[in-house]
């Protein structure tokens, strides 16, 4: 799409999710980014004003940089197909599948993409049914525990035995409606981004921390080591990237996604798919997209012209 018919950008930030505070840097980057290419910008935060309020009068086109809920599983994107301005990023349908765990492993499942043995559970449980089903799901200890509908890894523990199991449970219940338990997987932390339905690269990451969690993610402290390509042989390395490209297609994602694989006994497993990347200094597209040779602004150009509603 020419950008001539994008002058003035709306870029959508904040929110009330967990990730609120990640969303308010990814948006004031990509503000830079946008004014830096000659756009006119303005913003808007759902924290103080609901969607609907959004002045669409000088508005040519919204740039989403929200995580989390209502951000990333629909909502707002319900909002701005409602209010018939182009937008970044994954539609409805999809964006409301890819975070919700659930929905998306089965739709890996379904495109034969390995994935953790899993089920999920919600308010009531018993423990002795939780340890049957566990049996029956072929779940193995470590296991992992993950809110349904929550990003940048809010929410995840890791349980090493049925005490801590349940403890967690119980904590976690508390606060969301429903937890997947899922087998942890060892080996290789891979991540891809895909841009417009092509496969640009995959990172590795070798977390300080047990996991990739928040804080490995989004506190420099506790910043991860980046390897850059992943560690790979060249035929596995495509491999990756096909079946990252694969996971995109077939939850009909557009724009940009993160795939979240581990890579053991020579198998990638596809965690999770991300619809709204992190666009902070220290995220993984811009760092992969750099590495081909994009530079940060002409990423956020990119997934701004790729905007539009119907999606």
């Amino acid at each position: 799409m020419n950008k001539k018919k994008f002058k003035n950008v709306l870029v959508v930030l904040g929110g009330t999710s967990g990730e609120r505070a990640v969303s308010l840097e990814s948006g004031k980057a990509c503000i830079k980014a946008l004014k830096k290419k000659g756009y006119k910008v303005f913003t808007f935060d759902p924290k103080f004003k609901n969607f609907n309020l959004i002045n669409k009068k000088n508005i040519d086109v919204i740039f989403n940089a929200l995580h989390g809920r209502d951000g990333e599983d629909g909502v707002a994107q319900s909002y701005f197909e409602y209010l018939n301005i182009p937008y970044t990023h994954s539609g409805v349908i999809s964006s409301y599948n890819a975070m919700n765990k659930i929905n998306s492993k089965e739709v890996f499942i379904k495109n034969k993409i390995k994935t953790p043995n899993f089920f999920s559970i919600k308010k009531q449980f018993n423990k002795k049914k939780i340890i049957n089903t566990l049996n029956s799901k072929r779940v193995k200890f470590p296991i992992v525990l993950k809110p349904v509908n929550e990003g940048s890894s809010l929410g995840v523990e890791i349980c090493k035995n049925k005490e801590k199991l349940v403890k967690k449970l119980n904590k976690l219940l508390k606060k969301y409606t429903e937890i997947i338990l899922e087998e942890y997987i060892a080996g290789q932390e891979i991540q891809v981004a895909v841009i417009n339905g092509n496969s640009i690269g995959a990172i590795e990451l070798i977390p300080k921390r047990l996991f990739y969690d928040y804080k490995a993610k989004y506190t420099k402290k506790a910043k991860t080591e980046h390897v850059m390509p992943a560690r790979l042989t060249k035929r596995k390395y495509n491999e990756v990237l096909k079946i990252a490209r694969k996971a995109h297609m077939v939850l009909q994602c557009r724009g940009v996604t993160r795939s979240d694989f581990k890579f053991f006994n020579n198998n990638f497993y596809l965690l999770e798919i991300n619809t709204q990347p992190g666009m902070t200094s220290l995220s993984l597209v811009p760092e992969i997209a750099n590495y081909k040779g994009m530079s940060f602004e002409n990423l956020v150009e990119k997934i701004l012209l790729d905007a539009s509603i119907n999606r």
